[in-house]
């Protein structure tokens, strides 16, 4: 019998579209901004109409294709997307730019920070001022692999290898470009009233106005109220497993009148992911379809981060636990824990995710969250 329930929140609480928005502004940013490569053909600015960041995001993903093409493959994290789709870009910049400066490969093989993109923009300036972005040749090249999850992000090495003729091992989770973008990121998110808090320091290009007040319930706050509140009743334990940082989950949930319904011993975001990639850098990445989260929300904050890495898996009492999402990732997250998992077709793919999570035989699928109580 369900006893504790954890629930991730893109996808069935919140729309992930704010997302995916911020996540494409962020490439755009790091292509097209004179602080970044500084590419031409675009005119960057912090502070763009909402009929711009339409323009942008079905540029950058290709019309959701590279997206839908990324969450199959089993990564959840927005960092990551936005790592892959730019340093695909950067890689194919620097295959043409070689042609004239042959050592310019060699900065594949460093750590890339702002010095290192100062140069590539002085030499796609001089050398490849016709360059074109090709964001959808990016699904065509990661076809012609079978990287999953986190070795979507290692697999960009062998991308450089038959592109640019350079071993390396500089694309992964735990470079300086990821900690860059990973910073930026959560600039177009959060807005420059907020980012100082997040991650230490104001954002580099003032003017981003932020996301974070304007979030998309999927269903009705007060519906979800009601849910939430029904279940305390009946005596479950609720908790979340998200790869929002804790900020960007306290506030709309808190607003939303949802938080306070959640223990809060349980209530796990990718703030706390990447504490314990920081205190185990070997087991790094920890974001979904990784468990870690969701071993954390079962075992409580309050719990040694040891206690949850070395965790045994699968659990005893699998069937007493039921993980809620709308991803891929949270079904693997759920199958290596021995749990239950129910399917909520409320994210990227909507009613089409039916038949995927058909075929990975879901426990359970539902139309949305509210549904939660006909499987109790």
């Amino acid at each position: 019998m369900i006893k504790t329930i954890l629930f991730d929140v893109d996808g069935v609480m919140l729309s992930e579209e704010r997302y995916f928005d911020a996540s494409a502004l962020t490439v755009w940013e790091f292509l097209y901004s004179p602080q970044y490569v500084g590419l031409a053909g675009e005119e960057f600015t912090a502070s763009p109409e909402e009929a711009q960041i339409r323009r942008v995001r079905e540029q950058v993903f290709a019309h959701d294709e590279v997206l839908n093409f990324i969450k199959s493959r089993g990564i959840n994290s927005n960092w990551d997307m936005v790592f892959l789709a730019f340093s695909y870009q950067l890689i194919r910049l620097i295959e043409v730019v070689k042609t004239q400066v042959p050592e310019a490969t060699s900065l594949l093989v460093e750590q890339i920070d702002r010095p290192q993109l100062a140069k590539v923009k002085e030499w796609a300036a001089t050398y490849a001022p016709d360059f074109q972005v090709d964001y959808a040749a990016f699904t065509a090249d990661f076809a012609k692999g079978s990287a999953q999850k986190a070795e979507m992000l290692l697999y960009l090495n062998q991308i450089a290898k038959e592109r640019c003729g350079i071993a390396t091992e500089m694309f992964s989770r735990n470079s300086d470009l990821w900690q860059l973008i990973q910073k930026t990121f959560q600039e177009w998110y959060l807005g420059d009233e907020r980012v100082a808090a997040s991650i230490g320091r104001e954002t580099m290009q003032p003017g981003k106005k932020g996301f974070l007040a304007d979030e998309i319930p999927i269903v009705p706050p007060a519906e979800m109220v009601e849910l939430f509140r029904t279940l305390k009743e009946k005596g479950y334990t609720l908790g979340i497993g998200t790869g929002r940082p804790t900020i960007e989950t306290h506030v709309p949930l808190s607003e939303m009148n949802i938080l306070e319904w959640f223990d809060p011993n349980r209530v796990v975001t990718a703030s706390h992911v990447l504490d314990a990639e920081e205190a185990f850098p070997s087991f790094a990445p920890m974001s979904k379809p990784h468990p870690y989260c969701y071993v954390k929300g079962l075992l409580g904050l309050d719990a040694p981060i040891s206690d949850a890495v070395h965790f045994s898996l699968p659990i005893e009492n699998g069937e007493e636990v039921l993980i809620v999402g709308d991803s891929l990732a949270d079904f693997l997250a759920a199958r290596s824990i021995g749990c239950k998992f129910a399917a909520t077709l409320t994210g990227l793919s909507g009613q089409d995710a039916r038949s995927k999570f058909e075929e990975e035989k879901a426990d359970f699928i539902l139309d949305d969250v509210r549904d939660i109580l006909s499987i109790l």
